[in-house]
């Protein structure tokens, strides 16, 4: 099946209000082209580099998603132009997008990346201090960031319920803070190619599939 034919069968079945992001890392100009001629817009990466290469070379109208694990010392590369970084683990580089999005005269959209897997090597925030965060007020300094929402991952597991518990865990805390502190939140991003489905029926906004639209990635 082709990559547009992939887009096409998985746009059809998303219900109202779930968007999808192709998770285009390590994939060719040529593969983002072809879902681009089949109407996709919304295109994410992992690494700065290849961002910024790609951004450069593709048609001007793709709205960028940094989902990645993003470093201080590179925030300046992608500030100008990125729609939405879904990566943001931490205060201090809140502080940073901030500064270099100031800089190029932009407001930057964020999410607050929340850690429920079970893995050690996930980054992000717990619930108790990305909640901390906003409830504190210390966001509001930052004029040039706007925290629209936030992002998280399973655990990389079999056991079904398990996704499920941690999908309902996201959704509940993005429920609550909106209610509460966070009326701007728009955004909750979770389910990738093995878990949207599961990520879709607990609340998810924005699905981000790569092997799934993409087949296997070209190294």
């Amino acid at each position: 099946m082709s990559v547009a034919q992939r887009i096409r069968e998985i746009k059809e079945s998303l219900p109202e209000g779930v968007r999808l992001l192709a998770v285009s890392k390590f994939h060719p100009a040529e593969s983002i082209m072809e879902a681009y001629n089949e109407g996709q817009r919304l295109f994410g990466e992992n690494h700065v580099q290849e961002l910024t290469q790609k951004q450069q070379i593709l048609p001007a109208d793709i709205e960028w998603h940094f989902i990645g694990h993003l470093q201080s010392n590179k925030v300046k590369y992608i500030v100008p132009f990125v729609s939405l970084i879904h990566s943001v683990d931490t205060e201090k580089l809140l502080g940073v997008i901030n500064t270099q999005a100031e800089k190029c005269g932009r407001v930057v959209e964020c999410l607050l990346e929340i850690h429920v897997a079970k893995e050690e090597t996930k980054y992000g925030f717990d619930f108790d201090s990305a909640k901390e965060l906003l409830e504190s007020g210390r966001l509001n300094a930052l004029k040039n960031v706007s925290v629209v929402g936030i992002m998280g991952m399973s655990s990389i597991t079999d056991d079904e319920s398990q996704i499920r518990r941690e999908f309902a865990s996201l959704s509940s805390f993005y429920r609550s803070m909106k209610e509460s502190v966070a009326p701007q939140f728009r955004e909750l991003s979770m389910g990738m190619s093995g878990d949207y489905h599961i990520a879709i029926e607990e609340g998810s906004t924005i699905i981000r599939l790569g092997t799934t639209i993409f087949g296997a990635r070209q190294y």
